[in-house]
């Protein structure tokens, strides 16, 4: 037989074995994928995909929750066999269950903490796979206020440390007065409202009251609420919900969800801040990432924050809220449900979502393609 002939037999041959395969049982959730992925396109723009499918949970940050729940909506909308759930415990929470394997991922807003076992803990739970911690949400944490007739407040670091210390226990404290000769304040007690939970929003406020007034503020950093006595409330909701409903309440929350409540002014360098996510995004751009919270993990990316800047433009009060999980899970969908999920969120289609939905400032470009490396490595 001539080459040119027997070539001719071979790519005959090669069509056969395609068509059988392409009808046999071997290959039918490709061609039931195609199948649906034809309909879907047939049926226009919004209809599900088949790129991820199955059950996962995660809980976390009340912070990020307004984003979560964005998120995921998008999400299942875009994959009809998804179905993810966030449980908003708070970032102390949401660590424990998911380094307990209780979760698949978690939401939270303070990196987690070698000093505290944490870390190597999260490692462990990973293995043999390796830990994925990632920055998906950066807010400022607004200081909410409940002053009928106040329009406008600034405080000093001192000032706000000696508040929140009850050191200063009237609004019209000639300290407050000093920072806001045009404002009349009225003589109501001041109401201190923190957070009852385990928070990282907390860690995140007491460290920056830590660093900017250390006279004043000599608590440890912690996620827990260190100041006995005035009103404690669980989640960023419930703080919010205590001060709207107490006049003189003074508290601290995402500054999304502060709602039509007074938010302070706070001095940085000679300029007074207010909690935007513009400002917020630039106090990260001047932090650098911590080697010690990074635990010499390559797909954990975390931030000492710059709380004592007077740069410009900027405001320090901000928390910069983490997605954690694995690179390998028990099965292959709950990895690629994860991975999907999280590719999502750090998205700028998902930045722009948390933007529109909860305030927050999207991830700048440059920190986008480190955490997109991270997530990456997911199997």
């Amino acid at each position: 037989m001539s080459s040119s002939r027997w070539l001719a037999v071979f790519a005959a041959a090669c069509v056969l074995v395609l068509g059988l395969a392409a009808c046999g049982g071997g290959s039918s959730s490709s061609s039931s994928s195609s199948n649906e992925s034809s309909e879907s396109e047939s049926e226009g723009g919004g209809a599900p995909s088949t790129e991820a499918s199955g059950e996962i949970a995660g809980a976390g940050s009340t912070a990020q929750e307004a984003a979560q729940k964005a998120w995921i909506a998008e999400f299942e909308n875009a994959n009809g066999g998804a179905t993810i759930s966030y449980d908003g415990v708070g970032s102390g929470g949401g660590r424990e269950k998911f380094i307990s394997g209780g979760v698949a991922y978690a939401g939270s807003d303070t990196p987690l903490s070698e000093s505290e076992g944490e870390l190597g803990k999260a490692i462990k739970r990973c293995e043999p796979g390796q830990l994925v911690e990632v920055p998906d949400y950066i807010s400022p944490i607004a200081i909410i206020y409940n002053l009928p007739g106040v329009e406008e407040l600034k405080l000093e670091p001192e000032t706000l440390a000696k508040i929140f210390n009850q050191e200063i226990e009237n609004w019209n404290d000639p300290e407050i007065a000093k920072e806001n000769p045009e404002v009349e304040l009225p003589e109501t007690r001041i109401v201190p409202v923190n957070r009852s939970d385990e928070s990282g929003t907390t860690e995140n406020f007491t460290d920056y009251l830590s660093k900017v007034a250390p006279s004043v503020w000599t608590h440890e950093v912690s996620g827990e609420w260190p100041v006995k006595g005035g009103e404690a409330a669980s989640g960023t909701s419930g703080v919010v919900e205590a001060v709207a409903a107490g006049e003189g309440a003074i508290g601290y929350a995402d500054a999304s969800q502060a709602g039509e409540l007074g938010k302070a002014l706070i001095k940085v360098g000679s300029e007074w801040a207010e909690p935007s996510a513009e400002a917020a995004a630039k106090v990260l751009d001047l932090s650098k990432e911590d080697p010690e919270l990074e635990g010499g993990q390559k797909n954990v990316i975390a931030f000492e924050i710059d709380r004592k800047t007077e740069a410009s433009g900027v405001y320090p009060i901000v928390l910069v809220s983490s997605l954690i999980g694995c690179t390998e899970y028990k099965s292959a969908s709950e990895a690629a449900l994860v991975k999907g999920f999280f590719e999502y969120a750090i998205s700028p289609e998902g930045q722009a979502l948390a933007e529109e939905q909860a305030g927050s400032a999207p991830l700048s470009e440059e920190l986008t393609k480190k955490v997109e490396a991270a997530v990456g490595s997911i199997k």
